[in-house]
């Protein structure tokens, strides 16, 4: 059997147990959720009339749903490592995909940036803290930079990477330079992601056409274990999928949509295409781009330029169903998804 035979099995083999383990556990997580009442809590009317008035009916789903995904990873991957310790030479210890290079950031990062959300999903369930409940956008955006910065300096002085690739021109050493633009793809990817989980399936959908994608470029780099975690990721997604379409038995929550948003923006990173990631993941840039656009709108030139944003609630608002909503958004995150894979292969091949 080739290397490259092995590590496909071993990808397809993980993603599957991924899924398998979540769905096994979603009923203890889901009594967990409901005994607790870790319903959502829905903006009042005088804040945001038009959302509230779409949404009055999830009001009381449950929320931290995206704990299935992040939860199922790291048992994964800490069992995987643990028979690997034990067991070299076995074919389960060979199942491992834990490393310093490709793997132990991202897992970090993810299960991090995971815990902080979960505190912001806890606050906004009993009405802790700004409006409804939750953390205030100015302490949420200090934490996540924070862990931003951790990251960026385990790039700077563990793995000594300050190389930029920008596609189909070359490679750039920018020193320093690198931290910046790191926090700058973390932020903005993590807050991109977290504006897109609106509707039941959407950021669930979204988030596995992109991690896909990077499954297969992590793949196509020999980065396997990146890659295996890539396939975790999406077996725990299609899992919480399961669950989250319509009607959702419950909502991905901060602890689910920052993380993830949060994790892909390091994958694009260690794979050096993080220029591709708005192409790879062109929902969440537009789903962010119509929330900034608003704000300015109102701020310029005091009223709206959209019903409701994000973009997703102003095609609630002109009356679009939200199955079509979200399937759409599912095709054009596909296509496009296909496209930034093709831009990477054919700039590896130039």
């Amino acid at each position: 059997m080739t290397l490259e035979s092995f590590e496909i099995i071993r990808i397809l083999l993980l993603t599957t147990a991924a899924f398998v383990m979540a769905v096994v556990w979603t009923p203890a997580l889901t009594h967990v959720l409901f005994k607790y009442k870790m319903g959502k809590r829905i903006r009042d009317e005088a804040s945001a009339p038009i959302f509230s008035k779409l949404h009055a009916k999830k009001a009381g789903t449950p929320t931290m749903g995206g704990v299935l995904i992040w939860v199922t990873l790291l048992v994964l991957a800490l069992v995987l490592w643990q028979a690997h310790t034990w067991w070299p030479e076995t074919w389960i210890g060979q199942l491992n995909f834990l490393s310093r290079t490709q793997t132990l950031l991202p897992l970090g990062a993810l299960v991090a940036s995971a815990l902080v959300g979960l505190v912001d999903d806890y606050f906004n369930v009993r009405g802790i803290g700004s409006n409804n409940g939750g953390l205030r956008m100015g302490h949420r955006l200090l934490i996540y930079t924070a862990i931003a910065v951790v990251g960026a300096l385990w790039f700077a002085f563990k793995l000594h990477w300050d190389l930029l690739h920008v596609p189909f021109i070359g490679d750039f050493n920018i020193g320093w330079w690198y931290i910046p633009f790191f926090l700058l793809v973390i932020v903005s990817t993590s807050f991109s992601v977290n504006e897109t989980d609106g509707l039941d399936g959407l950021a669930g959908g979204t988030l596995l056409t992109s991690f896909g994608a990077y499954a297969v470029i992590a793949f196509s780099q020999g980065r396997y274990d990146l890659a295996v975690f890539c396939g975790v990721i999406l077996g725990g997604l299609l899992a919480f999928l399961w669950f989250n379409i319509p009607p959702a038995r419950f909502i991905m929550g901060d602890t689910g949509a920052m993380s993830l948003g949060v994790t892909l923006g390091i994958v694009a990173l260690l794979t050096n295409t993080a220029f591709l990631l708005p192409v790879i993941g062109s929902i969440f840039v537009l789903e962010s781009l119509s929330v900034i656009i608003q704000l300015f709108w109102k701020k310029v030139f005091k009223r709206k330029w959209i019903l409701s944003s994000p973009f997703h609630h102003h095609l609630e608002a002109i009356g679009w169903p939200e199955s079509k909503i979200v399937m759409r958004s599912w095709v054009i995150s596909m296509i496009s998804a296909s496209l930034g894979l093709a831009f990477v292969l054919l700039d590896a091949l130039k």
